[in-house]
């Protein structure tokens, strides 16, 4: 679409007609000559009315036409893209995923292959982000310590791959879940209300950091954040790979009160993950939810052509400057 950035500058265009209707003509004081062949002389010299005029000259013309090129050159003349509004509807999900040294039990493995619980939650959980159309995904890691690992975005693919890319213990051996729910919290209240969802994923107790869950909890009601918690794996004695490769039996424990407290706060669920299928199961729960108009955006695109008026007003110059030399140079010869 071609439009001028600022039209008011046409104010301009009818001055150098104003100038010239407006200003007087300079009297000639021309000296009366006395020749007996003065009709004569009058003949010999081709001028026409046309020529004689003071508004229709060709230099006066290109005057104009150099007049109105810079004119066009101040409107700022360009072609502008339509705006596009662009309304997101969907969730801002946060998605808090335990990495504790837990989550290297392998009782998720099937008779065909050893599969870890973060390998599992892996599978399910880059599905569920990949299918996100809309959705503004974030992603925390936990354990001793909580991470953001990649803040609220629309680039599901993304999130996916950090994701794949996480490691059991590689923020520590313990597990903060407090610490997890603060930081998400802190990146979920600036967002549209209704559509602030944290999705917490955890296969053990609060032992580590420095944020209670229930107040983490109760902070994250204030802000209008729905939790929905997973408790992930069996309890008990579960197969562990040790550091020679061997697979060990060790007692594991999952505080299920608590993640049932945490959802019961803010209005979410607690769901229970035993093996892959049900870890599914979970997330197409959860895929379930209402989606919320969440934020509108309008672009603009410029394209500016005011170089093209300037150009043609420059030429113009040239030749208004140059043509005396010519006329005079004809004259000569």
């Amino acid at each position: 679409m071609f439009m001028f950035d600022a039209p008011w500058f046409a104010l301009l265009l009818p001055v150098p007609l104003l100038v010239l209707f407006l200003a007087p003509e300079a009297k000639k004081n021309l000296p009366v000559l006395f020749y007996p062949h003065l009709a004569r002389l009058k003949a010999s010299f081709k001028e026409t009315t046309l020529a004689k005029s003071r508004f229709f000259s060709w230099q006066t013309m290109l005057f104009y036409v150099l007049w109105i090129s810079l004119v066009g050159a101040l409107m700022g003349p360009q072609l502008v893209d339509k705006y596009s509004h662009t309304k997101s509807y969907g969730y801002d999900l946060m998605l808090a995923v335990d990495i504790s040294q837990s989550m290297e039990a392998l009782d998720f493995s099937t008779k065909v292959s050893r599969v870890s619980r973060l390998d599992a939650t892996k599978e399910v959980v880059s599905d569920f982000v990949k299918g996100r159309q809309g959705d503004r995904v974030g992603l925390v890691l936990f354990g001793e310590f909580a991470h953001l690992q990649i803040p609220l975005t629309q680039d599901t693919l993304s999130v996916g791959k950090m994701l794949e890319n996480a490691e059991s213990g590689m923020a520590g051996g313990a597990t903060a879940i407090g610490d997890a729910i603060g930081l998400a919290v802190k990146n979920l209240r600036e967002r549209p209300e209704g559509s602030r969802i944290l999705i917490l994923l955890t296969d053990g107790e609060n032992n580590a950091g420095s944020i209670p869950p229930i107040e983490a909890a109760k902070l994250a009601k204030e802000y209008g954040i729905r939790i929905y918690t997973i408790g992930m794996g069996s309890t008990g004695a579960v197969p562990f790979p040790n550091r020679y490769g061997q697979i060990v039996m060790a007692n594991v424990s999952l505080d299920e009160p608590l993640l049932k407290e945490i959802s019961s706060i803010t209005g979410g669920s607690y769901f229970r993950a035993t093996n892959t299928s049900l870890l599914g199961d979970v997330y197409k729960k959860i895929d379930a939810l209402t989606k919320s108009e969440a934020e509108t955006k309008e672009y603009l695109i410029q394209t500016p052509l005011f170089h093209i008026p300037l150009g043609l007003a420059l030429l113009l110059f040239l030749v208004i400057a140059v043509s005396p030399l010519v006329v005079r140079r004809q004259n000569a010869s």
